[in-house]
């Protein structure tokens, strides 16, 4: 088996679209000019605002922080993919993104998974939410959220950088693990093992969280009077479509990732394999800031300096 000493990654998706890359990069620059500015408002809205310093509001902080961190880890590198004539992309940095990528999306998962446990304890226990859900329980919630995956990453990435590479290209627009485990020349069980250990646990655990927190929602949703029903929707809903989104957005890269998709055209598998990065960090400000009563009257006031 021939091993070389691979120095840098090539990324197979793009092509050559002339003066269009152009049009391409003022997209990309828009959209993140959009998500920067939507989710630093809602950050700011939420910090300074002490009536916003409730559990709900400040797990909600805490997503449009990692919307942030996803955006950034992204969109940067795509922006000078999209002018550059050369798409390649070094060792180190493959890895770096990868941790970017893979941290981002496990923090959103958990993020969102213990939201949806905050409206089930809302909801179905109302009286006793103040003592569940304390700031000191949030406080070590919201630490779970950013350790656990930060250090779970970390593991993944290490299994992965020592690996012997026999290629070099890789068939998407940006790094990803799978991708990169699939160029080495020698035996990657330990890397599959851990990779659909971890899948299984993980994934199992969040289905089986959310699952349970909305089938005791929505039985106390059909239950209760037409006000409980209403006041539930009304917090349960912007959840329930970002929680969706970010889902599809998942199962579209692990499909595109895991099985052969060459029959499919290019355009739509560019499409989505970035769509949970550059969807999601939009689709949450704009869903929660039109939705959530407070926080739109807060940030109608902030933008044109009213209190």
């Amino acid at each position: 088996m021939n091993s070389t000493s691979v120095s840098f990654f090539t990324l197979n998706h793009y092509r050559d679209v002339g003066l269009l890359k152009y049009l391409y990069f003022l997209i990309l620059l828009m959209l993140y000019v959009v998500c920067l500015c939507s989710n630093l408002l809602l950050i700011v809205v939420i910090c300074m605002n002490r009536s916003l310093h409730e559990p709900m509001y400040l797990f909600l902080c805490s997503l449009f922080v990692n919307e942030l961190y996803g955006a950034t880890g992204l969109f940067p590198f795509l922006l000078i993919q999209v002018l550059s004539d050369v798409h390649t992309i070094s060792l180190p940095l493959c890895f770096l993104q990868i941790y970017f990528v893979f941290t981002y999306g496990n923090v959103e998962m958990v993020n969102l998974t213990i939201m949806s446990y905050d409206r089930y304890l809302a909801i179905c226990h109302p009286l006793q939410y103040n003592t569940r859900m304390s700031l000191k329980k949030v406080g070590k919630l919201i630490a779970l959220i950013w350790l656990f995956p930060f250090i779970e990453v970390a593991v993944m990435v290490s299994l992965s950088r020592p690996l012997t590479m026999c290629g070099h290209i890789i068939n998407k627009v940006y790094c990803d693990n799978y991708s990169v485990v699939k160029l080495a020349c020698f035996d990657t069980v330990v890397n599959n093992v851990y990779g659909i250990f971890y899948t299984i646990i993980f994934v199992g655990l969040v289905i089986f969280l959310n699952g349970f927190s909305y089938i005791k929602i929505f039985k106390v949703c059909f239950s209760g009077s037409k006000q409980t029903r209403q006041k539930a929707l009304s917090t349960c809903s912007p959840h329930l479509a970002s929680l969706i989104n970010f889902s599809f957005g998942c199962f579209f890269e692990i499909v595109q990732s895991r099985f052969d998709m060459s029959n499919v055209l290019l355009t739509l598998r560019i499409f989505l394999s970035v769509y949970f990065f550059i969807c999601q960090p939009i689709f949450n400000p704009l869903i929660y800031g039109f939705n959530l009563t407070k926080i739109r009257i807060l940030c109608r006031g902030l933008l044109v300096g009213k209190r």
